[in-house]
């Protein structure tokens, strides 16, 4: 199977563009998203279920066992930022070095340029 690709959206688009016009599409859009979230809901709530039928665990252990799980995930989650903010800062540093030493040595080659 193949995937629509940037072409094919694009082309998609033309024809929302041009079937609906650009009025209706901002209400089409809500009203696509309003029913996926609806379908995500619907979706969620019978794994619940499923899940609640499974598991004999009384409902205060599933809470703090769920409770763990997303402290767990978000502490995780949070060192990823950090992490990616520490390189990210780093780079923009060693960005800053080049470009600091490479003016440097345009204005000398200028320099050298000028006395010769």
């Amino acid at each position: 199977m193949s995937t629509i690709g940037i072409p094919g959206l694009i082309l998609i688009l033309v024809l929302a563009l041009v079937l609906f016009g650009p009025k209706k599409l901002p209400e089409l859009g809500r009203a696509v998203g309003h029913t996926l979230k609806e379908f995500k809901n619907a979706t969620r709530g019978l794994t619940r279920d499923d899940d609640e039928e499974e598991e004999a665990k009384p409902k205060d252990q599933q809470q703090q066992a769920k409770t763990a799980v997303i402290t767990e995930k978000d502490a995780f989650d949070r060192e990823k930022m950090e992490r990616e903010i520490r390189e990210r800062l780093e780079r923009e540093r060693l960005e800053k070095e080049i470009r600091e030493k490479l003016e440097q040595e345009r204005l000398q080659a200028e320099n050298a340029q000028h006395k010769a």
